[in-house]
């Protein structure tokens, strides 16, 4: 059971970079510098920041955004990225395009990473409309804020699925797109920023194992342990508290090593709960607190974490340690 509450701002320094997951797609985060962004009809809507808030409205900016100033609303998701065909006449070009190509003995999935990531095929790839899923439900449509960048969506097709299988999305939201841009489909747009694919098996391997754990135990642990932190952080992606949670489940592996070790002890994870952090200040942060209960005397043992928010790419801002509540 998640527990969210609001989050608080704080003023300090960040600590060390952490490691994370691998991810399919192996390129380093890239920080986005601070800069105007405004309407461009090909890449979705974004406010221009410091705009006034007759003139962010004007730009299609969500109402949210334009009572807080402008300030961005960010996206930190994860689900599974699906190109789709946004009118008949891309599906037919499509359907010619394939004919081209050499398909012979593949899926329909793979005939459609192999035409899309064809050099001469790219003009359809900028023209397909790109859905991020979040347990199959159509939550966003993409937007690469560059279109070189459009390679991050390309590689995000897979040939086979997997159940467990996961794209995390960062980006900033924009407006409803159109019912005319993909097919009828009516969701927020989210202009991306990065974009990282993970595989389970990748995932599932990449888990520190615990000195006390021989293999034979490690490996079902893990796939429960895995499964439970993803159905935790089943959301949109949109809040801070949520942001926080998709962030640790796919660049924090210190969290999976946790409950590990505490299943070792015969402990179960019996609930996360995210909060703000009373070292509120300039800066968003939240605490992350998970909590782990003894199956035999009932006793729980609480860790917690804390993730700065502020601005687009969430960070750790103080490593996994015991939680003692303070009243």
């Amino acid at each position: 059971m998640t527990n969210l509450n609001s989050t608080g701002r704080v003023q300090a320094a960040a600590p060390e970079d952490v490691g994370s997951l691998p991810s399919k797609t192996a390129q380093p985060m890239r920080t986005i510098a601070p800069r105007a962004r405004a309407f461009i009809p090909s890449q979705g809507i974004i406010p221009a920041q410091g705009s006034p808030p007759a003139e962010a409205a004007e730009n299609g900016a969500p109402a949210a955004d334009v009572a807080n100033g402008g300030e961005a609303a960010y996206v930190y998701a994860l689900g599974r990225i699906e190109a789709r065909f946004p009118s008949l006449a891309i599906e037919k070009e499509f359907a010619q395009a394939t004919g081209r190509s050499e398909t012979a003995g593949l899926t329909d999935r793979a005939a459609l990473q192999t035409v899309l990531t064809q050099r001469e095929q790219r003009y359809l790839a900028r023209r397909m409309c790109w859905v991020l899923a979040i347990q199959s439900l159509d939550t966003y449509i993409l937007q690469p804020e560059d279109p070189a960048d459009m390679d991050m969506l390309l590689g995000a097709i897979r040939p086979t699925v997997n159940p467990g299988d996961l794209d995390a999305v960062i980006g900033v939201r924009g407006p409803v797109a159109p019912p005319t841009m993909c097919n009828g489909l009516m969701v927020p747009l989210v202009v991306v920023s990065q974009i990282y694919s993970f595989e389970r098996a990748t995932l599932l391997e990449s888990i520190p194992k615990p000195e006390k754990m021989d293999d034979e135990e490690f490996g079902p642990a893990s796939e429960e342990l895995f499964d439970r932190i993803i159905q935790l952080v089943d959301n949109a992606g949109a809040t801070d508290e949520h942001r926080a949670l998709n962030y640790l489940a796919v660049r924090y592996p210190a969290i999976y090593a946790q409950a590990a070790e505490c299943f070792s002890r015969n402990c179960s994870l019996t609930s996360v709960e995210v909060r703000g952090s009373a070292l509120s200040g300039t800066r968003r942060i939240v605490e992350v607190i998970f909590t782990y209960t003894n199956r035999q005397t009932d006793v729980a043992e609480r860790f917690f974490c804390r993730v700065d928010v502020t601005e687009e790419f969430p960070f750790l801002f103080s490593k996994l340690a015991p939680f003692y509540e303070r009243w």
